[in-house]
């Protein structure tokens, strides 16, 4: 069991890691993307992709529970976090091409309160048997944010997300 544990922290934080770039940042925005590369078809990815309760870190939500996470794969739809008593919207479904392509609108985590614009795309293709996912979020604001200072952990924190839904397709 505990080797078990070893090998899925490295497959969410250092595979996550070594295929993730800041590949621009400035004080007024940033640009991340990571590549991942998944043991599932593009059609099974894309499945997952929307059920983040089973794979988005709990540390994650706002509530503290990845269970009350939501994403329906339609064009409109909510990536909404729902408890007793309250709720957020994480982002919003601007585009999506079924197996290929899902883009949201989405300021994330603290990000929502600085009222910045974030675009967050996951692009799949098919690759040797499993799918190659490229996670790009984009997120700009003005010079005052200095987002440049926080783009570091956000591409931390989007490695460790989205190597979450890396790693559930791990084996």
């Amino acid at each position: 069991m505990c080797s078990r544990l070893v090998l899925v922290v490295f497959a969410l934080f250092g595979a996550s890691m070594a295929q993730a770039a800041v590949k621009q940042a400035a004080p007024d925005g940033f640009q991340i993307e990571h590549r991942f590369l998944l043991a599932a078809a593009p059609a099974q990815a894309w499945a997952t992709l929307g059920q983040p309760a089973r794979w988005w870190p709990k540390d994650h939500t706002w509530s503290g529970d990845a269970a009350n996470l939501r994403l329906d794969l339609t064009l409109g739809a909510c990536f909404c976090e729902r408890w007793k008593g309250g709720g957020a919207e994480h982002g919003r479904v601007i585009m999506l091409r079924r197996h290929e392509l899902l883009r949201l609108s989405a300021a994330l985590g603290p990000l929502q309160d600085m009222a910045v614009s974030g675009v967050l795309s996951v692009a799949l293709a098919a690759k040797d048997n499993g799918t190659e996912a490229t996670v790009t979020y984009r997120v700009s604001g003005t010079s005052t944010h200095a987002l440049d200072k926080i783009a570091p952990a956000v591409d931390r924190v989007i490695g460790q997300q989205f190597g979450g839904w890396a790693a559930y397709h791990g084996d």
